[in-house]
């Protein structure tokens, strides 16, 4: 029999990180599409363990961070209907390879540095006089 008193371990996060290349002129209508990103993509996205992305930008290069909880969550993502759909929208505005997915490159994680500034602070009480 089972303890109910054990404690869930909770997955360990995974960083990944990689790059894509925009065609030039399309930084707005690509910024567009995220702004206004589909939910079914978001729920797509969420079930394959993706829990979060971040990207940035300089000119046509983009940088991509993502925290996932499955290290084939990014091939789940890309394998998905609703992300080929995505693609077909991406397409005009970004490099693909010539299997239809999008060309990026990953990148190796080097250095990473946690501080306590991450951590919420607690409330102070003030003392009555």
């Amino acid at each position: 029999m089972k303890s109910t008193n054990q404690k869930k371990t909770k997955p360990r996060v995974i960083r990944s990180a990689f790059t894509m290349r925009l065609k030039p002129k399309s930084f707005a209508k690509y910024k567009h599409y995220h702004d206004n990103i589909w939910p079914e993509l978001v729920r797509e996205i969420e079930a394959c363990g993706i829990a979060q992305i971040t990207t940035f930008e300089d000119n046509l290069q983009l940088f991509l961070y993502s925290e996932i909880y499955d290290k084939k969550a990014w091939d789940k993502l890309w394998s998905s209907k609703i992300h080929d759909d995505w693609a077909k929208c991406m397409e005009p505005l970004m490099q693909f390879r010539p299997d239809g997915k999008v060309d990026a490159g990953p990148l190796r994680e080097i250095f990473h540095l946690e501080t306590s500034a991450a951590k919420p602070k607690k409330a102070s009480k003030r003392k009555a006089k």
